[in-house]
């Protein structure tokens, strides 16, 4: 028998009309490995707001209850014409418990448990998951376990990338993030090396309190002094960006080569060869990324997914991953909240505004019961 209950969805067409509303479904029947999770909570994540408002126009949006419909303007409407017309649910992770089960063995075991999961439609009363997708909670809340997959298994994946690389320190450039801080402990425990960027003096004394050695403001006028010396000091020719677009990267790269040129006893009209390597993994800035011809030749840039590096990383590591991840939920992984909404509230102005600004330690969490 089919369960009801609420879902958000989100549809852009052909004219750049975005249209986001929940709408009441029928979730069919789980069947084989399939959970039926009655989801608890679920956080807006970077990743979730792609698809979930894109480059709208909010602030010229029409709101009514559960719903706004806007405008995406030119180039971002044709830049996403792949979707147009689609009906796509949203939210990538969430918690909640299971309530039904296939036949399968590995679901059956789950009923009655509460879990994390990665639906890709967290933002519903109801999901349908995979028994292999979702992590037994315990006596974890739903809260705790909310985010429990996507900034945590993230987090991890740089620093054994980065050790699949033989590489023994780090540069990110959003340190103060909800996932820069997990980096920053996951790196003291490790004993890797950071280098951590931040906006404000505030970020970088957070950052220090839980164990970062080197956290260099952006906005003091000696920051590109402070960032050669960090990696002159960890040896950071290796890092991570989630901001994709301007000059983050640039200025990595630029501040690596300054560092490695530092070291050269003989001058080269094509640069060190002291390999740098960036990767971007997430678009909060979507103009273009720029570079300039400023640190010779060694150098690669490319994207990081999670999913795919889950893909090539193999069962055993991402199993290895799983379990740290549950074992320091609350420590080396704990996830703080600005604030809390339902599914209704959280396509009013206000809610949706405030959160598509993705501003530093200002995460929503979705209760869709609430």
């Amino acid at each position: 028998m089919a369960t009801t209950g609420k879902q958000l969805f989100t549809t852009l067409d052909p004219d750049g009309t975005l249209t986001v509303a929940i709408e009441e479904v029928s979730v069919p029947e789980p069947t084989g490995n399939q959970v039926l999770v009655k989801m608890e909570a679920a956080p807006i994540n970077p990743s979730d707001l792609a698809i979930l408002v894109g480059a709208a126009d909010l602030e010229n949006a029409s709101y009514s209850p559960g719903k706004f419909v806007a405008t995406v303007p030119e180039p971002f409407n044709i830049g996403s014409k792949a979707r147009h017309g689609l009906k796509l649910p949203a939210g990538n992770e969430g918690a909640g418990t299971v309530v039904a089960a296939g036949d399968g063995d590995a679901a059956k075991v789950l009923v009655g448990q509460r879990v994390a999961c990665v639906p890709g439609n967290a933002y519903s009363q109801y999901c349908i998951a995979d028994a292999s997708a979702c992590l037994p909670l315990g006596d974890h809340s739903a809260e705790d376990g909310a985010s429990a997959f996507v900034n945590p298994m993230t987090a991890l994946g740089f620093v054994e990338n980065a050790k699949m690389d033989d590489q023994d320190a780090i540069l990110h450039t959003v340190g103060a993030s909800n996932l820069g801080q997990m980096l920053t402990r996951i790196c003291k425990e490790d004993g890797i090396g950071l280098v951590n960027i931040v906006r404000k003096d505030s970020q970088a004394e957070l950052l220090r309190e839980i164990g970062s050695t080197h956290a260099v403001n952006s906005s003091n006028d000696d920051f590109m002094d402070q960032l050669r010396s960090a990696i002159a000091d960890t040896g950071a020719f290796y890092g991570f960006d989630p901001i994709g677009g301007g000059k983050s990267v640039d200025t990595a790269f630029k501040a690596m080569e300054q560092v490695a040129v530092s070291r050269m006893s003989e001058y080269s009209r094509y640069g060190s060869n002291q390999q740098k390597r960036m990767f971007i993994y997430g678009r909060l800035d979507t103009g273009m990324t720029m570079l300039s011809p400023s640190y010779g030749f060694g150098w690669t840039l490319s994207g990081w997914l999670l999913f795919p590096f889950l893909q090539s990383a193999g069962r055993e590591t991402v199993s290895r991953m799983r379990k740290r991840v549950l074992d320091t939920l609350t420590t080396t992984f704990a996830s703080h909240y600005k604030t809390r909404v339902n599914l209704d509230e959280m396509l009013t102005k206000e809610a949706v505004t405030d959160y598509r600004a993705m501003k530093t330690g200002e995460k929503y969490l979705v209760t869709p019961w609430a």
